[in-house]
C-alpha cells in the first residue's frame, strides 16, 4: 500500500510540476500563440538547443557560454538548459530538467546528430572513411587548395581603404539591442584573397554553420552526378510514394525540386511559426527525406514558387539512393568529400546527417570561412577546380537560370536578375549567392571578379543586416572595367 501511495505522489508533484511549466509558459508566449502552440514547439525547441549546442562545442569548437548567450539565447529565455557530457560527446537539452529532453550525439565526420529513437547509433561507424589520397598539409600548399596566401600586397586597382571601411562597419555594433553578430569576412578578387577578418573569438580554422547554403552544396552534388551520367534532372523524381496511378507529384522532375517550383506545400517558418514544418521536420524527425515525401501539392509543377527545405532533403534523398544504388552508406557518407570537398581543399567541410543516416543537405553543413570561399571561387570558375572539371560544362549557367515562377532563384541559389523586383538594387544583375538563416552569405559577382563571404549570427538579417549596402559598398573598392573570364 505504501509503494502505491509513493506513486500516486510522485504522479501528483510531476502532474504539478507540469501545469505550473504550462501556466508560467502561457504567461511567457506571445499573445498570438496558444498553449497548444506551445506543446508542439517545446521538442522543436529542446532538439534545437540540443544540435546546436553539440555542433557548436564539439564541431566548432566553441565555448558552451558563448553558444547559449547568443545562438540560444531564445531557448535560454524559453526556460530550455542543456547538460554536455564530454565523455560520450553529447548534449542533452530540456525543460525544467526532465521535460520535452532531446539528445544530440556528436559522430566524427557525419558532426552531430540528434538520437531520435536510438537511430543515431545505427550509421555512425560508418562516418569515419578513409579517403583514397591523404589530405595535403594545406598550410604549406598554395591557396585556393591550400591556405598558403601570396605575400605580395594586393593589386593596385583595389581600393584597401574603401575595403577596410567596409568591414569596419560590417563588424561595428551601432544597435547592442539588436546585434548584428558578423564573425567572418572574406573577400575574393580574381580568385585571391584581398581582405579577411574574424570577430573575437573565432579564427580561420573556425568551423561555421552555413545553414540554406548548404542548400547550394547540395545543387552542387547533383551537378557531380549529373556529369558522371547518373541523374537526369529533366526526368521525374521516382519516388515509391507517388507512384499510386493519379498521383500528380508522379511527374515532378528533380529540376523542378532544384528550383523550388514543384508545387508541394511546405511551410518554412521560424520565428513567426515556431512549430511549422521547416522546425518540426530539422528538430524532431528521425527521418527528414520521409517527412517531406508526404507533402501534397498546392499547386502544378512550375505554378508557384515555394521557398522549400523540405524540397532540399528530397534531393537529399535523391543523392543518398543514386550513390547507393551502386555503392553502399559508407560510398554516400564519403561522396561530397571525395566528389568535391577534398578536389576544392574543403577540408574542414561536414554535412551532417539526420537520424536516419541522410546527409541534411537542407542546412546542416559547418566548414570555415576559407573552405565556404574555396566553395564560392569554384562557381565563379563554372566548376573546375584545380584544372579539373567536377560540375558538368553549363552546370553554372543553369543554376543561374531564373526560375519561371520566381525569377529571383535559379537552382538552390538567389539571383538579382529580376528587373522588375531586384534582391540588391545598388549591385549588378549578374550577382547571385547562396543565402543561409541568421545572414550567412556566399556571394558572387561575376562580372566584378568578385566572391564575398559572410558569417555570422544576426537574429534577423532582413532587417538588422544590409547586406546591399555590404556589398555595393565592397565593389566600389573594386576596379570598375572587369570582364567574367
Amino acid at each position: 500500500m505504501s509503494s502505491i501511495k509513493k506513486h500516486i505522489k510522485i504522479i501528483g508533484w510531476s502532474s504539478a510540476v507540469l501545469l505550473i511549466i504550462l501556466v508560467i509558459g502561457f504567461l511567457l508566449l506571445p499573445k498570438e500563440y496558444d498553449i497548444l502552440t506551445m506543446l508542439r514547439s517545446a521538442p522543436i525547441g529542446t532538439g534545437y538547443a540540443a544540435k546546436m549546442l553539440c555542433s557548436g562545442v564539439f564541431v566548432s569548437g566553441r565555448k558552451p557560454d558563448s553558444i547559449w548567450n547568443e545562438d540560444l539565447a531564445l531557448m535560454k529565455r524559453n526556460m530550455i538548459r542543456g547538460r554536455i557530457d564530454y565523455e560520450k560527446k553529447s548534449v542533452d537539452a530540456y525543460v525544467f530538467g526532465f521535460l520535452f529532453k532531446q539528445t544530440a550525439v556528436y559522430r566524427g565526420d557525419c558532426g552531430c546528430t540528434l538520437d531520435i529513437e536510438s537511430s543515431a547509433d545505427t550509421f555512425w561507424k560508418d562516418c569515419d572513411t578513409p579517403l583514397p589520397d591523404p589530405q595535403p598539409d594545406i598550410k604549406n600548399v598554395p591557396w585556393p587548395i591550400g591556405d598558403m596566401l601570396p605575400k605580395t600586397d594586393p593589386p593596385p586597382e583595389i581600393d584597401i581603404q574603401q575595403l577596410e571601411k567596409t568591414l569596419d562597419w560590417a563588424f561595428s555594433e551601432p544597435f547592442p539591442e539588436h546585434p548584428v553578430r558578423t564573425r567572418a569576412v572574406i573577400v575574393l578578387y580574381d580568385g585571391r584573397i584581398i581582405a579577411e577578418r574574424y570577430a573575437s573569438g573565432y579564427s580561420s580554422d573556425t568551423r561555421f554553420l552555413g545553414w540554406s547554403m548548404t542548400k547550394s552544396i547540395t545543387s552542387a552534388l547533383i551537378g557531380v552526378l549529373v556529369r558522371k551520367g547518373k541523374l537526369d534532372i529533366r526526368q521525374p523524381a521516382a519516388f515509391p510514394e507517388w507512384k499510386t496511378p493519379g498521383d500528380p507529384r508522379g511527374n515532378i522532375t528533380i529540376d523542378q525540386l532544384l528550383r523550388m517550383s514543384s508545387g508541394l506545400s511546405f511551410q518554412e517558418d521560424y520565428e513567426e511559426n515556431p512549430d511549422s514544418d521547416a522546425g518540426f521536420m530539422f528538430f524532431t524527425m528521425k527521418d527528414m527525406a520521409d517527412f517531406a515525401v508526404q507533402k501534397f501539392p498546392e499547386a502544378k509543377p512550375d505554378e508557384k514558387f515555394n521557398y522549400s527545405s523540405g524540397t532540399t532533403m528530397l534531393l537529399s534523398r535523391i543523392i543518398r539512393e543514386t550513390v547507393e544504388g551502386s555503392g553502399s552508406h559508407r560510398d554516400y557518407l564519403a561522396f561530397p568529400r571525395r566528389e568535391l570537398f577534398q578536389k576544392l581543399g574543403m577540408q574542414s567541410a561536414i554535412i551532417e546527417c539526420d537520424p536516419s543516416g541522410t546527409m541534411v543537405g537542407a542546412g546542416f553543413m559547418y566548414a570555415t570561412a576559407r573552405d565556404w570561399a574555396r566553395f564560392g571561387l569554384f562557381y565563379f570558375n563554372d566548376g573546375v577546380s584545380n584544372h579539373e572539371r567536377i560540375l558538368p560544362e553549363g552546370w553554372v549557367k543553369y543554376s543561374r537560370t531564373p526560375t519561371p515562377p520566381w525569377p529571383g532563384y535559379g537552382a538552390q541559389f538567389w539571383l538579382n536578375s529580376n528587373e522588375k523586383d531586384r534582391w540588391l538594387p545598388n549591385c549588378p544583375s549578374d550577382l547571385y549567392s547562396a543565402w543561409g538563416h541568421e545572414g550567412q552569405f556566399i556571394t558572387i559577382v561575376p562580372s566584378r571578379k568578385t566572391v564575398i563571404v559572410r558569417l555570422g549570427q544576426t537574429a534577423d538579417e532582413v532587417k538588422n543586416w544590409n547586406h546591399d549596402y555590404f556589398i555595393s559598398s565592397i565593389l566600389k573598392a573594386m576596379p570598375v572595367k572587369t570582364a567574367f573570364q
